[in-house]
């Protein structure tokens, strides 16, 4: 630390100068109590108003960035680190080949093809020419069974919308194909057409990155004819918050419905199915008619029987199977029972079953056959995760991935025959993986429950309880946080920083309990969890209070915008991005419906409405509390979570706290839920790093 770097600092906090949010005089009332929403009118997107207060706001905090005299430095160490080529697994379909490729610092990863795995790369489609900034990005690509012709689907600007495309992979040109308003789908092929998921065009005057979605639709679709002749396979508008996706059997005979209502508070599914070769009767027959909290997610079918992985009456799920002539699920046969791991994921390929299951937070795949016997464990080398084994019936190899906290993605082969695994491709990267070190430790949450958490530094750093330390969690909608590789880590972690991932309740790290144990009513429990991973981290000399920062995004931006409620104290920097920061109306725009399964409602019941009132992050902010450092970042495109939700969280922390720590926003453009481009992403980290550094007074020793 330098004394310089301390005097800079306060003499920049003491000059920020907040632009003034114009206040409206908006009251609900919920359940009889009155709640003051002042800052509704940035709500709108498309207003002047709030385009002007976006950009004063960006304005002020550039200024502040700008000021930062190692922001270069970082940013700069972040592309060298990151500069280094990085391959997909490769797929095959059609004699061919494929895999995408990224040069190092390209925005966009471009895909490739060759004849057999030692052939010649040709081009197939490089995004980074679609798109002036390179954050036009190729969200699909999916390829016919005969390798015919290819699904392509384009996001712009980091939105959630596509637009889907036609190729034809034989004479490699564009058919006129131009299918609009798709969102949350796939391309589910038979034939020369695909079944995908879309939504009605928003109606006239409405945005369509923040108007409600509803009435998901599956539509069928031939390729190179107009969208407008497309055949209307499916929808429920008597339900219109429903997400419906369609997928086909790897033989074509079978089309399968994924029918979820979240926004219900269901956090299961209904599947669907109808021969396609029967054209006689057209209706779909339920695998499962009804929609619960149980969830039903297909594998694969042999013959006479379709495979399942559920989590009905196994809350870490287990593998059954249904007889197509007979779809009962309630006669389903077991045929890899629940286990104390969670089953993650369940493909299968050369006519194997490959189960992925979460130990303590590290992969463990198992193989077995049709009928459920036990064949033998891929060996992984460490704490890692893994993933990717999958392909056709027929294939004599698959692909996977492993990587983890300091090992980049390495590319496995693995042949299924001798079950042997050997590398197909190791990134050549500028560090030295042995130099850093991973530890796992587990500490107890506020009722004594004890909650698994990754440690990474460089090796030898010593636990004086004054190291810059950056603690980051999610805890939500059953997502895993597990070990697993980023370049831009390692400038953080080379300038003395510590690294600490939290696998916090809601998550499904332990299975569906695990995730229970911190959803709605029981919400506390993720936030509780958070700050005991902050306490472990000073207790243990880690760091201090002065020296902890938090950080986190969507459902981990309400994580990090409710524990700087609830403990201010205990963190000296706090970085909440494209959080879910109005819990009274986040299920007011684009697909916010879909978390009531997580979050409850606040229009549900009056239970509901103040577990959400008693920590939404908005409605909990203090004048009476010294608040960390705070950068809030967010984007013009996220049509997941609106920035709305960052903008009035943060006019509200500008206007109510008096402390002399900054509170900031940082709004990208052309960019959505995460980085739109690769430039975007190290920019935005870049910016991160340089403020947790700043506000805690200590120049980084940049390599």
């Amino acid at each position: 630390m330098l004394a310089g770097s301390l005097v800079m600092m306060k003499t920049l906090n003491a000059q920020i100068q907040y632009p003034e949010t114009k206040k409206v005089n908006q009251t609900d009332d919920y359940f009889g109590i009155k709640v003051s929403d002042p800052y509704r009118w940035l709500e709108d997107d498309k207003s002047d108003s709030t385009k002007q207060w976006v950009k004063v706001q960006n304005a002020v905090t550039q200024q502040y960035l700008d000021a930062i005299p190692y922001r270069k430095n970082f940013r700069e160490a972040i592309e060298k680190v990151y500069n280094y080529p990085k391959f997909s697994a490769p797929f095959k379909k059609g004699g061919w080949f494929y895999f995408y490729k990224n040069e190092g610092l390209q925005n966009q990863s471009v895909l490739y093809r060759q004849q057999g795995l030692n052939g010649k790369p040709e081009l197939v489609i490089d995004p980074n020419k679609l798109s002036l900034d390179g954050t036009t990005r190729l969200q699909l690509f999916s390829l016919s069974k005969d390798g015919h012709y290819a699904a392509i689907g384009l996001s712009k600007g980091g939105s959630d919308w596509q637009t889907y495309y036609v190729r034809d992979m034989k004479t490699g040109k564009d058919l006129s194909d131009e299918l609009s308003w798709v969102k949350f789908s796939s391309a589910a092929w038979k034939g020369n057409g695909f079944y995908y998921s879309r939504y009605p065009a928003p109606q006239k005057g409405s945005s369509d990155l923040t108007a409600k979605n509803e009435n998901h639709q599956v539509y069928f679709h031939k390729a190179g004819t107009p969208q407008i002749e497309d055949k209307l396979v499916y929808e429920n508008k008597e339900n219109p918050q429903r997400f419906i996706t369609a997928s086909t059997s790897e033989d074509e005979h079978y089309l399968f419905l994924n029918i979820s209502d979240r926004g219900k508070g269901l956090d299961g599914n209904a599947l669907y199915f109808k021969n396609l070769n029967q054209t006689s009767d057209t209706s779909f027959i339920p695998i499962v008619k009804e929609i619960t909290n149980n969830d039903y997610h297909l594998i694969d079918n042999t013959k006479d029987r379709f495979i399942l992985k559920t989590n009905e009456g196994a809350p870490n799920s287990k593998v059954i199977a249904v007889s197509i002539a007979h779809p009962d699920i309630l006669g389903a046969e077991i045929i890899v029972s629940e286990k104390k791991e969670p089953l993650l994921s369940a493909n299968t390929g050369g006519g194997k079953l490959f189960l992925d299951y979460l130990k303590d937070v590290s992969t463990r795949t198992y193989v077995y056959n049709f009928t459920g016997k036990f064949l033998n464990e891929i060996k992984y080398p460490g704490l890692g995760n893994s993933g990717g084994l999958g392909g056709n019936k027929d294939d004599k190899f698959l692909f996977y991935v492993y990587t983890s906290f300091t090992v980049p993605p390495t590319i496995y082969k693995y042949d299924i025959a001798t079950t042997a695994s050997t590398i197909f491709r190791q990134p050549e990267v500028s560090f030295n993986p042995a130099d850093y070190e991973t530890k796992q430790v587990f500490y107890p949450s506020k009722d004594g429950t004890k909650i698994p958490m990754f440690i990474v530094s460089k090796k030898g750093i010593q636990l004086d309880g004054n190291n810059v330390t950056l603690l980051y969690g999610y805890g939500g909608f059953n997502i895993n946080l597990e070990p697993g590789f980023s370049a831009t880590l390692l400038p953080f972690l080379n300038a003395g920083g510590i690294y600490a991932q939290a696998n916090l309740r809601g998550g499904g790290e332990y299975g569906e309990k695990w995730h229970q144990a911190g959803m709605l009513l029981n919400k506390q429990n993720v936030f509780d969890d958070f700050i005991a991973a902050g306490e472990y981290l000073i207790a243990q000399k880690y760091t201090s209070s002065q020296k902890l920062a938090i950080r986190g995004g969507s459902n981990g931006g309400l994580l990090v915008g409710a524990v700087i409620n609830q403990r201010p104290d205990l963190f000296k920097v706090a970085i909440a991005q494209v959080g879910v920061m109005d819990m009274l109306r986040f299920h007011k725009f684009t697909i916010g419906w879909n978390w009531i399964a997580d979050y409850g409602s606040s229009e549900k019941d009056v239970v509901n409405f103040k577990n959400l009132y008693s920590f939404s992050p908005l409605h909990n902010i203090k004048s009476n509390l010294n608040y960390p450092a705070v950068l809030v970042t967010t984007a013009d495109h996220d049509d997941r979570v609106v920035p709305a939700h960052s903008f009035k969280y943060i006019a509200t922390l500008q206007e109510k706290y008096k402390g002399s720590n900054p509170v900031l926003i940082r709004i990208d453009t052309n960019s959505g839920h995460g980085a739109s481009n690769t430039k975007k992403n190290i920019e935005t980290i870049a910016d991160i790093y340089s403020f947790i550094f700043y506000n805690m007074g200590v120049t980084p020793q940049l390599q």
